[in-house]
């Protein structure tokens, strides 16, 4: 016999008022019911992204955050600098759920078969509003868990490895035949270090510090790059020469690194010409800006020739592309290995309360490496 499920749920909301201000704050809503192929989520893992932050926190100051409300009800508020509310204005005076993904147990059921089939079971699931106590969703938007793999191995079954799979997929069919990647001692990037080692390619790793330097070369990856080394575009020329890598993947999006990034590969490619041409090398050079983990405009400085490209790169335009067929198939590759190669590892675990106590978003809004939070949204 199924459990009735509660009336009511708290979930988390971010509201871009027209006055200029940021709030973030928890409402109580309905739980609804399951459509004939849908199914009711009791969601007990979430982790924050970096892709999450987005849509929390908008373009809000939020080192002039404040703090009100109740202690069960906290409401953070922070002020938009006039110069951010432009970008802000689609989504003015919108309350809106957050959180991309997230895994639990399914708590009710549609009549539909496929959707009765998941009744008690661990699911994993993408589609936004998951720092939500409980989710309806489409049975066939869930990844039924295997039996040994837990509902926190499960919360980050979509986004980051989706996105790594997504990476060596596009590196293919455009023609490529290694990668580079940015803010590689990440979550995502680790699991993309463990793909390139198992299919044999070959992989340049950019960071931003020592301690990934390290952790990286530990993992065994053998082209480190770090960007604080006084010789970087020189190590990082070096590391495109031997790997012959033409692609970037690229996490942190503003500065100078997207463009220091092209010139290394143009170095590279510039090795093997014997003609001289003021256009530069014929080879293709492609850099991909995924992320905005600098906020400060991409820098471009044109010494890389006159053939490459930079555009953006999103893991839902990838799945979109690639078709549902293709899509499944990477589903089932990742259930099979969320203990392994798609294992995230989570430093802490808040509740939808925490998320909003001040101290808690400073600390999860530096993103540090080994450092990535996961909400249980029914966490007491």
């Amino acid at each position: 016999m199924t459990t009735p499920t509660p009336r009511t749920q708290l979930q988390l909301r971010s509201l871009v008022r027209s006055t200029g201000d940021l709030e973030l704050s928890l409402v109580e809503i309905p739980v609804p019911s399951p459509g004939p192929g849908e199914v009711v989520v009791r969601i007990e893992a979430s982790p924050l992204n970096p892709s999450d932050h987005g849509l929390l926190f908008g373009a809000a100051d939020m080192g002039k955050a404040l703090a009100s409300g109740t202690r069960d009800r906290p409401i953070v508020t922070a002020p938009i600098p006039p110069g951010g509310m432009i970008s802000m204005a689609a989504r003015l005076d919108q309350s809106l759920p957050a959180g991309n993904e997230g895994a639990g147990v399914v708590f009710e059921t549609g009549a539909v078969d496929a959707a009765r089939a998941l009744q008690g079971k661990k699911v994993a699931m993408f589609g936004g509003a998951m720092y939500s106590q409980f989710r309806a969703i489409a049975a066939d938007q869930c990844l039924a868990l295997p039996g040994e793999v837990s509902v926190a191995e499960g919360a980050s079954a979509f986004v980051n490895p989706m996105t790594a799979l997504g990476m060596i997929d596009t590196m293919r069919r455009e023609g490529h035949s290694a990668i580079v990647h940015t803010a590689a001692a990440s979550n995502l990037g680790q699991m993309l270090h463990r793909l390139c080692a198992a299919e044999n390619i070959r992989l340049v790793n950019i960071v931003r510090s020592d301690e990934q330097q390290t952790l990286l070369r530990e993992m065994g990856a053998r082209y480190v790059c770090n960007t604080r080394s006084s010789h970087f575009i020189e190590e990082l020329t070096d590391a495109i020469t031997a790997t012959g890598a033409t692609l970037a993947f690229d996490a942190i999006g503003g500065g100078p690194l997207a463009g220091q990034i092209l010139r290394a590969m143009e170095m590279a490619a510039g090795k093997t010409i014997k003609t001289y041409s003021r256009y530069g090398s014929t080879v293709h050079k492609q850099v991909y800006l995924y992320g905005g983990l600098d906020t400060r405009p991409t820098e471009l400085v044109r010494d890389y020739g006159m053939s490459w490209g930079i555009g953006g790169w999103l893991v839902m335009n990838f799945m979109q592309k690639v078709g549902p067929a293709v899509v499944a198939k990477l589903k089932e590759r990742i259930a099979s290995e969320l203990q392994t190669t798609f294992l995230s590892k989570y430093s802490n675990e808040i509740s939808l309360v925490d998320m909003l106590q001040l101290e808690v978003i400073a600390a999860y809004r530096k993103r540090e490496t080994g450092q990535k939070y996961l909400v249980n949204p029914n966490k007491e």
